[in-house]
Order: C-alpha cells, then structure tokens, then sequence
C-alpha cells in the first residue's frame, strides 16, 4: 500500500471513530493553499513533520535544500517571479537561526514571505527541550509580523493573519511559530478557524489622494526636463506595464534599479541607464516610484535641490525619509501612474513635448559617449580577463528569455555596468541588505517558476562558495541552471577599501581566498563543468554550458578567473559607505 493509500485509511479510521478531525499541520497546508502557495522550501527537522503530511495531502510542491539559508532565498526568489506569497518552513532553534540571513534579505528588499517555525511542545516550555529559542523575539526586528501560535484552532487563521500582513503597505517577511503539540494535535474540522479564500483582504490598489494625482499630473505636464526612477516595488506590485505605458505617453526618459531591470528593452526610446546622475542634475521635476532614499540612492543627496522632487511609494514612513521632497503620494505604483496617466491625457501641449524630446536627445547624446568609454574594457583581450569583459560576454551570451542573478560584491556592481535583461522581472539581485549567498536559491527558485526560461546566475568566488551545495538539490527538483564564476580568489569589493587604508601588505587579510577550480565542482554533482583562462573563451563555453544544461537536465559551472585588481567605479568611491 503507498503512503496516499495509507493517508486515506488512516484518515477514514479516524473519521469513523469521532467524525471528521483535522490536525495543526493540514490546518497550515491548507491555509498556504488558501494563500496561493504552490510550494514550500524547507529542511527537515521533527518539530515540523506534520506540514509535510498536510502539504502532501493540498498538492503543495515540498523542496527540500541542504541550508536554510537557501531555503529562505528560495522563497524570496519565488515571491519575486510569482508576485505571490514565497514559503519558508524551518524546525526550531538552528533551522530558524539559518534561515535569519534570508529572511532579512527580504525584509530590506520588501519581498512577501511567510516564515513558519517550529518550536518546542507548549507542555516543555522553558524546561530547556531540544532547539529551544526565543524565536518570535529574535525574528521581529527583521518582518512586518511575528507571532506565536498557540491553539490548533487557530492555526489556519493565523496563516491567513500572517500572509495579509506581508501585502499591507510595502510588502514583506512574516514570521510563525508553531509549537509541536499544537501541530500535531488532531481537532474536529467544525472547531477550526479556516478564513475563506478572497474574503479577508482589503485592496491595497489605492491610489490615495486624488488632489496629490492631480498636483502631481499638473507637474509632470509642465515639466520640460522630466525623469522618472522605477525601483523594487514596481515590478514587486506588478504596476510595470502600467510605468511603461506612463513613460511613453508623457515622453520621460525613465531609469530602473533593482528588479525594475528590464522594464523596457535596451532599445526602446525612454530606455536610459548610463546617464542618472546627469538627469539627477539637470532635470526640472524627477518622480522616485517604490525605491528609499538609502545608500544606493546616495540618501537623496546626489540629487539637484533645484528641481521639483516627487516620491511614489507603497510604505508611508519611507516618502521624505531623508530628503525632503516636493510632493509625495503613499499607495500602489501601477494604480498611481496609471491614474497620473489618465489625468495627463491631452495636457501635453506642442512646446512641452518639444521640449522634453529635445532633453531625451542630449541625455541619449551623453549615454552614447559614455557607453564608448566603456567598450575598451568590455572587448579587451587583456589576461588575467578583465571582469568588464566576463560582463560584456554575459550579456552578450544572454536571451530574450534568460533570467539573470547576480550573487556577490565587486562583480555584480561591475555586471550592472554591462548585463542588460531583456523583459521584465529577469534581474534578481542581493538588494539593499547587501547579503552574499544568495545566488543558488534565486536561481533554483527562478526555474522552478520558469521551467521553460533559462536561469543564469554570475557568482562571485565568495559568495559561490557559501551557498553551492544546494546546486545538487535544484537539479534534483529538476531546475537546473548555469552558474558563472567570476574568479578572483577574494572578496573583492572589501579587499580594495583595506589596501587602500592600510596598504598592499596589510591589505590582504581577511579576504584572500584559495585558488579553486570551482568548474570540477559541477562535475562533482553530475553536471558541467569547464575553466576559462581566456577572454575568447568565455562566450564557446557559456554556449557548451548551455547545450550540456539542455541535454542533460543538469547544472552547469563556467569558471573564469579574472583579474583580481580591477574594481567597480563605486568599489573604488566606496559609495556604499557614504
């Protein structure tokens, strides 16, 4: 008899001895299946068992990794290509500790996950029982809920509880803990508390004040030298298509940072990414859509004071933190632009729209200068092979459908500079938390919601290091993916700041690694693997890579070693720390 058959008997005998009874843990599948969860990235551990039987019994897909600090990646990866609810399930103690990197990820990088925990029986409370920890205490600083549980009967309801709180506002991490007992203990299905699905949400499409629509639509239609940032949260709320369709009906050059990458295509007119900071200075009105005035925004300092400055946000704290602006509208992107644009219809008048072509022109003037500047390093043949060319190369290398991740410090800044994604949602980065580590479950998680897309995922030597085992577990889940080494043997981006302050002999401690031949790494595991040496080498086996990933449904490790004392620009200003 198979373990569905068994399930069915087991829940028949216990149906026919006191009617229909359900226990804590099939409360939580079904209550993630109310939520729209598909699939659950854990680690095993006793205190958690009864989830997967329940998700068994909803047809809740379980990926099981081997850290859970992947698993928690995983499910923020999967909340970013989805734009559903991501879901993490640890045991208690170090499974929950493991999985604190990942869930601060996406704590800073306003990603919507629900986090459930095991916990000790409520009968050993403080009596010093296995992975005891105070684990709601220790996860409230990083999610926007955290909470104990501590009926059965509520179990669903607070599944449902937790899942709202990651959509109020700008979204976020969730936390539960659920204690043993209260998960494996059985009640009638009549005393449980099951919300139902589509009744217990408010819409958080709002648009806020209509006068804020109309004095930002009366700005922007006066505007001569207009431009327009689009940051995480509007790919996050899926308001992109309504920030393109903004763009090209008010003619604003637009920028995009985070996973607002490829937005519009590299060629499209109102494409512009070489050229912010001379926008930032010469415009006349410049909109921020759902991204803070933190480190990566130079905390509004980098922008003119001479200029009207208008902040679009989901999360009412973040609009004037830290810079003052002109106007600010708390609500959803989409629902905003797409009622600026509606208000806009027909304001433009011939001399504005003049005006802003002219601007459009020399921002694209400049773009092209720049780009030019730039393509010495990317083509160059110099060995050891400049990271600007494994850029160039990747980019090169990628299509229309290829999904790009990028995992480290130095080489991911210096990738920005290059990696162009095609269409929306195929750029998945640390984020503002900066953490190292994440590439392999973004990448595994990508694929697992894309499995016709190719995955493709630029690691650097320190970050590929950390999290690489659970390679083995996304071709195991059939998701294979490409990883690309840019091998430097250091953490780079650290490594310039202390030979910088302390000098070359000094410089290097602390962030010299071993010279590893990572590619032998993808043969370990059953898939590919091949080294690089030469500049002309890379894109033949990015293609070899690819073909073997196709024939073979494994995944693929190209290693290229690069030049350790080449920095990105910002390394170089140590912009991340001003």
């Amino acid at each position: 008899m198979n373990r569905a058959t068994d399930t069915a008997v087991d829940t028949l005998a216990r149906k026919d001895k006191s009617g229909a009874v359900i226990s804590g843990g099939h409360l939580v599948a079904k209550a993630l299946k109310n939520e729209g969860v598909d699939t659950i990235f854990t680690l095993c551990g006793g205190h958690i068992i009864d989830i997967y039987d329940g998700c068994l019994d909803e047809g809740i897909r379980i990926v099981d990794v081997r850290h859970e600090q992947t698993a928690a990646h995983a499910a923020d990866g999967y909340a970013r290509q989805t734009g559903k609810l991501g879901c993490v399930v640890t045991t208690a103690g170090p499974g929950c500790t493991n999985a604190v990197t990942g869930v601060a990820t996406a704590f800073r990088s306003e990603s919507p996950i629900l986090h459930i925990g095991g916990q000790s029986s409520l009968t050993q409370h403080r009596m010093g029982s296995l992975q005891d920890l105070p684990h709601v205490d220790m996860m409230t600083p990083i999610t926007k809920f955290a909470s104990g549980v501590f009926s059965t009967e509520r179990v669903a309801d607070m599944v449902s509880m937790a899942a709202r709180e990651c959509f109020t506002g700008a979204y976020g991490p969730s936390y539960l803990e659920i204690p043993r007992d209260i998960l494996d203990r059985e009640i009638p299905v009549d005393s449980a508390v099951i919300p139902e699905p589509g009744s217990y949400r408010a819409s958080v499409r709002s648009i806020g004040d209509p006068a804020d629509i109309e004095m930002l639509t009366d700005i922007l239609v006066k505007a001569e030298r207009p431009a327009i940032l689009f940051g995480q949260q509007v790919w996050a709320c899926q308001g992109h298509k309504e920030a393109i369709s903004l763009v090209r009906a008010l003619d604003i050059p637009a920028y995009m940072n985070g996973a607002s990458r490829g937005m519009l295509k590299q060629d499209d007119p109102h494409h512009f990414d070489r050229t912010r900071r001379d926008a930032f200075t010469n415009a006349d009105v410049i909109v921020i859509v759902g991204t803070p005035f933190d480190f990566r925004m130079g905390y509004g300092k980098r922008i003119s004071k001479d200029l009207k400055l208008i902040q679009i946000d989901q999360n009412y704290t973040t609009v004037g933190k830290n810079r003052d602006i002109h106007l600010g509208l708390a609500g959803d992107p989409g629902a905003i632009m797409a009622a600026v644009e509606q208000a806009a219809s027909g304001r433009i008048d011939n001399g504005a729209r003049s005006a802003r072509k002219a601007w459009m022109k020399d921002l694209r003037e400049i773009e092209a200068v720049k780009l030019e500047k730039l393509m010495p390093m990317f083509t160059t043949d110099q060995n050891p092979i400049h990271p600007y060319r494994l850029a160039f190369e990747i980019n090169e290398f990628l299509d229309e459908e290829t999904i790009y991740v990028g995992d480290g410090g130095d080489i991911v800044t210096i990738s920005a500079q290059a990696v162009r994604p095609r269409n929306p949602g195929q750029w998945m980065d640390p984020g503002a938390l900066g953490s190292l580590g994440v590439g392999t479950g973004f990448s595994m998680a990508a694929k697992l919601a894309n499995p016709d897309k190719e995955v493709v995922c630029l690691f650097g030597d320190g970050s590929f290091g950390m999290t690489a085992f659970d390679m083995e577990t996304s071709q195991r889940f059939g998701a294979p993916f490409l990883a690309i080494v840019g091998n430097n043997s250091h953490m780079n981006q650290i490594r310039y700041g202390q030979v910088a302050k302390y000098g070359e002999e000094r410089g290097n401690v602390g962030n010299k690694l071993g010279d590893v031949p990572f590619s032998k790494f993808g043969e370990m595991i059953g898939g590919y693997g091949e080294e690089v040496h030469e500049a002309s080498e890379i894109q033949p086996a990015l293609r070899r890579a690819r073909e073997a990933i196709a024939k073979t449904g494994k995944c693929a490790v190209v290693n290229v070693w690069v030049d350790p004392d080449e920095y990105a620009p910002g390394t170089k200003a140590q912009t991340m720390y001003k």
